[in-house]
């Protein structure tokens, strides 16, 4: 099919012949996203389907936030919105882990590299990272791992 971002590219042609106004400009502020990782940095590069998955997963998660925060305030519509934009995002990541295939995912990674103590916290944490391997975010990941170690 091509990489990620050609597949962006293309729902994104698909939404705007669609008139979807809502994918328009969420795919559109991905792709953004997307470019400006692409450019900054020393030199201008095309990111691997890998990168562009760390971008989709900042914004997706940038959405979540924002969805929360103005929940909080009281602004439910913009906080749907939020919410919707964050659903088309979620197409293109990888399905979230259980907080049970967390747990042992985490518990196999402590026990691989004989980490036992809340001293360890860094180890652990990159251990646990590579075991989940981005299906999962960082603050699940690091409660769980703190958890294990105490």
């Amino acid at each position: 099919m091509g990489t990620l971002k050609d597949r962006l590219n293309e729902d994104l042609h698909a939404a705007m012949k669609g008139r979807d106004d809502l994918t328009t400009s969420t795919l559109r502020m991905a792709l953004s996203a997307v470019r400006n990782a692409e450019v900054s940095g020393n030199a201008a590069r095309e990111l691997s389907d890998d990168e562009v998955l760390s971008v989709l997963t900042k914004e997706a998660k940038k959405r979540r936030e924002a969805a929360t925060a103005f929940q909080d305030a009281g602004r439910t519509e913009q906080a749907a919105k939020e919410t919707a934009e964050g659903g088309i995002l979620d197409r293109y990541l990888p399905a979230q882990l259980t907080d049970d295939e967390i747990a042992t995912l985490v518990a196999n990674a402590l026990r691989a590299g004989g980490l036992t103590s809340k001293s360890q916290m860094g180890p652990a944490m990159k251990a646990a990272q590579a075991a989940v391997a981005g299906k999962a975010e960082g603050g699940r990941v690091a409660a769980e791992v703190r958890r294990q170690l105490t």
